[in-house]
């Protein structure tokens, strides 16, 4: 298996895993937090989406951006499935920008986000995109905890 191919079978894993997470949080849940200074259940769901959405362009653009206009900023938080569905193209368009990339880009493009302590090569960064996600992931496992919500297994 090429790296390419890797990298790609993780953000599929990492995100079907996530996908078994919310999906399995309880509507009323959804708003819930662990304390006033936390992002909610499906803020952070929010949050993993549009963070995805952000860095693809940061990787396009091979570093930060100066100005980022959101699209997800004008959604209301209502369910998991909605911000599923529209979070949906940017994730392929995404996925299909990975495709295009061959395995000495992986090492030869950096992506400079110097203003938040780093310059990382391209294959890096996409294992770091994936990983940020995985944490919110545990992260919500541990608000589900909290919250006295039963716990699905996403190790399957």
């Amino acid at each position: 298996m090429k790296s390419i191919e890797l990298i790609l079978l993780n953000f599929n894993e990492v995100r079907r895993r996530s996908i078994i997470l919310w999906n399995s949080i309880p509507q009323e849940k959804l708003h819930w937090k662990p304390d006033d200074e936390a992002m909610t259940c499906i803020e952070m769901i929010r949050h993993v989406l549009e963070s995805e959405y952000y860095y693809h362009l940061a990787i396009q653009n091979r570093g930060s951006l100066e100005v980022f206009d959101s699209p997800f900023e004008q959604q209301p938080f209502t369910t998991v499935n909605a911000e599923l569905n529209f979070a949906e193209p940017y994730r392929n368009q995404f996925l299909e920008s990975i495709k295009s990339f061959s395995e000495i880009d992986l090492i030869n493009i950096k992506i400079d986000r110097s203003e938040s302590g780093y310059i990382r090569s391209l294959g890096d960064m996409l294992l770091r995109i994936a990983y940020h996600e995985s944490v919110h992931t545990g992260q919500l496992l541990d608000y589900l905890r909290k919250a006295n919500v039963p716990r699905i297994r996403v190790w399957d």
